[in-house]
């Protein structure tokens, strides 16, 4: 049987897109819609009532962003809660889609919660590459945009990177001294991914690698292209789950706040994306003591500041054994994305998180 979609159907899809034309990329992901329900014409047709229905949908206005109080090249440092007595508490969010994940809205919001708590939250917003950013590379992130945001506060900061941005606040650790660094969901072990995300994940690199490095650029949709091939049943089932979402509802509203931002987010530098894919997910230069920064090697079992690094057992996109091996170690049984926006996140992580960072000076 024929796996590609009909002229007809792509046109449909177009005929009722979004301005924004999600999920990006579209033509992709109804290539996978239409090779995923192949033998299930009803998940077919549900899956393209929930894809109508997001594309239709109206968003409610976002929640107004912290106030910008650094800045270094495209990226800021965004204040969340007020001044204290305390350390501030800097969250660090991937270079991959927005930083809004940390703060999805009023109510599914990890900033909004730790600045309630009396936490000096401060969020990092990396912004979009410039075309002179071609060659900024991982550790060009650190030492040229997070460092100097961080020396503008009036006392180091407690770091909490998620994902991605829990590799680079331990890059950042290994470079100063920090009162305390925690990591949520932070790939650091990559021989410890599956071989099939291995494999998956070094094949996209290597078709899309000529092409970025023309551009100067990494764009979204090459790393959302990877996000989806890792569990393309999934991707289509959330969409034919949507489409009984009641209208207005918290599901409803949670379902687009996380996919838009799933559909968003500046691309990555060219350079950020080569060390990502061919330093760290093909070498494991991280856990392997071969990543540099500033000329030093980074090794997190020399940290002399309080660690702690939580985890998912059942988080697809970075897997609980990918984690870092650091002085105190949490276990959880959320999503990637489910553990900081889910209904249960405030319980199960923002809370623990929150008095974690108390008990070391936060």
């Amino acid at each position: 049987m024929d796996s590609s979609p009909t002229p007809e159907h792509i046109a449909l899809a177009q005929a009722v897109a979004a301005p924004q034309h999600g999920p990006r990329p579209l033509p992709l992901f109804l290539n996978i819609l239409w090779r995923e329900t192949q033998d299930d014409p009803e998940l077919r047709r549900r899956a393209f009532i929930g894809l109508r229905k997001y594309q239709e949908a109206q968003r409610p206005p976002p929640a107004p962003p912290g106030h910008c109080v650094a800045t270094a090249g495209p990226a800021r440092l965004l204040q969340y809660g007020a001044a204290t007595d305390g350390n501030p508490v800097v969250f660090i969010p991937s270079l991959i889609n927005p930083p809004q994940v940390l703060d999805l809205s009023e109510s599914r919001s990890m900033l909004r919660h730790m600045a309630a708590a009396g936490h000096a939250a401060y969020l990092v917003d990396w912004g979009a590459p410039s075309a002179q950013d071609a060659m900024l590379g991982l550790d060009g992130h650190i030492m040229e945009r997070l460092l100097p945001m961080l020396a503008a506060l009036p006392r180091p900061p407690i770091l909490v990177g998620y994902c991605l941005g829990g590799t680079l606040a331990l890059g950042a650790a290994a470079m100063q001294r920090f009162p305390a660094v925690a990591t949520i969901a932070a790939p650091w072990r990559f021989d410890a991914f599956p071989a099939a995300d291995l494999d998956l994940i070094a094949n996209m690199w290597r078709g899309a690698k000529a092409m970025c490095e023309r551009i100067g650029y990494v764009p979204m949709e090459v790393l959302q292209s990877g996000f989806w091939a890792m569990d393309p049943a999934r991707t289509i089932a959330k969409y034919a789950a949507f489409a009984d979402a009641a209208v207005g509802s918290d599901a409803e509203h949670a379902f687009l706040a996380v996919e838009d931002w799933a559909n968003g987010g500046a691309p990555l530098s060219f350079a950020a994306g080569r060390d990502l894919f061919e330093s760290l997910y093909a070498d494991n230069a991280s856990d392997a003591g071969r990543w540099r920064i500033g000329g030093r090697a980074v090794d997190i079992a020399a940290l002399d500041c309080p660690t702690l690094s939580i985890v998912s057992t059942s988080d697809r996109i970075v897997p609980a054994l990918a984690g870092p091996r650091l002085s105190e170690e949490h276990s959880l049984h959320l999503g990637h994305v489910g553990m900081v926006v889910g209904g249960r996140a405030r319980e199960i992580l923002w809370e623990p998180l929150s008095d974690w960072i108390s008990d070391h000076g936060g």
